[in-house]
């Protein structure tokens, strides 16, 4: 549990205040879950977003160097696991299975299916933006979560959670079930057909701050396609790019 400063003795960080029903409302994930927190402050850390720190009197950090922490570890799991698991691949595969795997969208739909939108610290402003259901925020969560199992419990137990969600991303991927990553797709068609890469840029954007639509086209071999519009950025462009890698391999097909 936190010390009275609410300061993680072990780490120096600064954890929440834990109450009686927040411990409560976190041992009901952690069972959900199928994790056990030796210090649940750690677990409560992992869950607190920015916008939440920003407006609280307590003297807390977010979980953003949790995040960090967390990508590395899970990187790591991921890639020995496919190294070990896929000794017949190439690295160029192994590289494609695992970008796929720790995909914005792999991780926020893990963290939705873990329940961590329910168990978020989140600010009144993020909160009535409708943070729970973004994405983004879904998926640095998940790292922060990583971050926080690991300095718990060390990089086996870690890593034995991450995998236990991650190998059914892995087969899907492997049958080709899986979501494509057309920007990836496209950037390998563009560079053995022009040798060059793909340059995205924004047509337009519309809506209120926190409720933006993008639209994002993409040029190759002096064609601008799309555009793709999407919620982020990032979403738009890879619906740009889905439409151009679509036209330049039905080109090259016919």
């Amino acid at each position: 549990m936190s010390s009275p400063s609410g300061k993680s003795s072990k780490f120096s960080l600064k954890t929440p205040m834990l109450s009686a029903n927040r411990a409560r409302i976190l041992r009901e994930f952690q069972r959900k879950a199928g994790l056990t927190f030796h210090r649940t402050e750690l677990l409560d850390l992992a869950l607190c977003h920015r916008s939440f720190v920003n407006e609280t009197d307590e003297d807390v950090e977010s979980n953003e160097r949790l995040e960090f922490l967390g990508d590395s570890i899970l990187g790591a799991a991921a890639a020995g696991y496919l190294f070990q698991s896929l000794p017949d691949r190439p690295e160029g595969e192994l590289a494609r299975i695992k970008a796929h795997v720790v995909s914005e969208d792999s991780l926020a739909s893990l963290a939705l299916v873990l329940g961590i939108d329910s168990v978020l610290r989140l600010g009144r402003g993020e909160e009535n933006s409708g943070g729970r259901s973004k994405k983004a925020l879904l998926a640095d969560s998940m790292e922060a979560l990583i971050g926080a199992c690991y300095l718990d419990a060390g990089f086996e137990k870690a890593s034995n959670f991450i995998l236990r969600y991650l190998k059914a991303p892995i087969e899907a991927v492997l049958a080709d079930r899986h979501r494509k990553d057309y920007k990836t797709l496209l950037q390998e068609a563009v560079q053995k057909r022009y040798h060059s890469c793909p340059r995205y840029f924004l047509k337009d954007k519309t809506g209120p701050d926190h409720c933006r639509t993008f639209l994002m086209g993409v040029s190759v071999g002096g064609i601008d396609y799309g555009p793709g519009s999407g919620g982020t950025k990032k979403a738009a462009q890879q619906e740009a790019a889905r439409i151009a890698w679509e036209a330049i391999v039905g080109e090259s097909r016919d």
